[in-house]
C-alpha cells in the first residue's frame, strides 16, 4: 500500500477581517450607543449633559410668546408695560435672553463631548490644542454655583413671593408659567454632576 500524503494547512490564530478597513471596530457612539460621546462618559454623566440643554427650554418658549404679545396672565401695570414694548424691542430683549440661555446650557455638552477636551479646528488661533481641564472645570463649577444657589432661593421662598402679587399671573397661567420655569431648578445640580464626571476623568488621567 502506499502512503498518503497529509498536507498540513496553517490556520490563522487572529480572526479573518472579511471587509479590509472599512470593517474595522466602531468608534465611540454608533447609532446603538451614546452619539459623539468621549470614551470614558459613563452613560449618567451623557445623560444629565442632555438633560441640562433641555432645562432651558419650556422658559424660554414662555418668553418668546410673552415677547410676541400674546397675553400670559400679567394685569395692571406689569401688563402695560408688556404691551408697551411687546412685539418690539421687548420681543428682541426676550428672544435674546432665551437664546444665551440654551447656548450657556448647550456648552453643558462640551464635558462629555470631544471639543470639550480638545479645541475644533475651526476655532482661530487656538483651534487643534487640547482644553486644560481646569479651564473647563472652573467656569463650570462657579456657574453651576451660582445657579444652584438662584434655583434654590426661587424654589424656596423667592417664586411664591413673586407669584403673590396681584399683577402676576394667576389661575391657569400661573401654573403654567410655574410649570415653564420649574425646570431652571434642576440646571444647577445637572451641571455640577456633569462637572464632577468631567472632572475624575480628565483629572486622572494628568
Amino acid at each position: 500500500m502506499t502512503d498518503t500524503a497529509t498536507t498540513t494547512v496553517p490556520v490563522p490564530t487572529h480572526p479573518i477581517n472579511l471587509g479590509g478597513p472599512a470593517a474595522a471596530a466602531p468608534a465611540v457612539g454608533t447609532a446603538r450607543g451614546r452619539r459623539n460621546a468621549v470614551s470614558g462618559v459613563p452613560r449618567w454623566a451623557d445623560l444629565a449633559a442632555r438633560a441640562t440643554v433641555w432645562t432651558t427650554v419650556p422658559s424660554g418658549l414662555w418668553r418668546v410668546v410673552l415677547g410676541l404679545g400674546l397675553p400670559v396672565g400679567f394685569s395692571g401695570e406689569l401688563a402695560a408695560t408688556t404691551d408697551r414694548y411687546t412685539p418690539g424691542w421687548g420681543t428682541v430683549y426676550v428672544v435674546l435672553l432665551s437664546a444665551l440661555a440654551e447656548a450657556v446650557a448647550l456648552l453643558t455638552l462640551g464635558l462629555v463631548r470631544p471639543w470639550g477636551e480638545v479645541v475644533p479646528r475651526w476655532v482661530p488661533l487656538i483651534g487643534g490644542r487640547t482644553v486644560h481641564p481646569l479651564a473647563a472645570i472652573v467656569p463650570a463649577a462657579l456657574g453651576s454655583a451660582a445657579l444652584t444657589w438662584v434655583g434654590m432661593s426661587s424654589l424656596f421662598g423667592g417664586w411664591a413671593s413673586a407669584m403673590s402679587s396681584p399683577e402676576a399671573p394667576h389661575g391657569t397661567a400661573g401654573l403654567i408659567m410655574t410649570l415653564c420655569y420649574l425646570p431652571l431648578v434642576a440646571w444647577g445640580p445637572l451641571v455640577a454632576a456633569v462637572t464632577v464626571a468631567y472632572a475624575r476623568r480628565t483629572l486622572g488621567r494628568r
